[in-house]
């Protein structure tokens, strides 16, 4: 799984819940899914939360401080 990308461990997450709930399951499919369901959350949080720590890398200053700033997308240039 370490090789996945995000995108497309939140593709297969959004296709476990929908499968899910669509209720035409049986129980032990559902917990098969459910079961992959959380792996696939489990590896988007631990990815947004590697993001987040580039993110406050790449805004520290050079004083060793950060500086937080609100994002919008007129910030990008």
């Amino acid at each position: 799984m370490a090789a996945e990308k995000f995108e497309t461990m939140l593709r297969k997450l959004e296709d476990a819940v929908e499968r899910l709930e669509s209720g035409d399951l049986s129980l032990e499919d559902s917990l098969k899914i459910f079961e992959e369901g959380v792996r696939c959350a489990n590896f988007c949080v631990k990815k947004l939360d590697e993001a987040e720590k580039k993110v406050e890398v790449l805004l520290k200053q050079r004083d060793g401080t950060f500086q937080k700033k609100e994002f919008s997308p007129d910030n990008e240039r």
